[in-house]
């Protein structure tokens, strides 16, 4: 299983991105995906997930201005982050699991892709 993110980059406060996580030797179809963040100096966060029945979750602080979704004919996995606050500045990993039915906030991810820098600053 390869996983490869991609879409950060440097955006002002109030912006928009939309991070990628596309999967290569598995079929997506029946696998949980999940957002992780690592802040510098801090540990790594979980950030949404979403279920192989379509099923996602959110930490409370990007409820309401991000979106997981999956199209499961790429492969691929996104990540639309709106309102973007510096305090979102981090690296974000794209995590995948064969347990795709599980409640997937709490799956013991297997499989992890490289991360992509966010940064929101002015």
């Amino acid at each position: 299983v390869q996983l490869q993110a991609s879409g950060g980059g440097l955006v002002p406060p109030g912006d928009s991105l939309r991070l990628s996580c596309a999967l290569s030797g598995v079929n997506l179809d029946y696998y949980a995906i999940a957002w992780f963040r690592q802040a510098p100096g801090k540990e790594r966060d979980w950030v949404s997930c979403i279920n192989s029945a379509d099923s996602t979750h959110y930490s409370d602080s990007v409820k309401g201005r991000f979106t997981i979704s999956r199209d499961n004919a790429r492969d691929t996995v996104y990540l639309q982050m709106n309102d973007l606050r510096p305090e979102d500045t981090a690296v974000y990993y794209c995590a995948a699991d064969p347990r795709g039915g599980s409640y997937c906030p709490y799956i013991p991810y297997e499989h992890w892709g490289q991360g992509t820098l966010v940064t929101v600053s002015s």
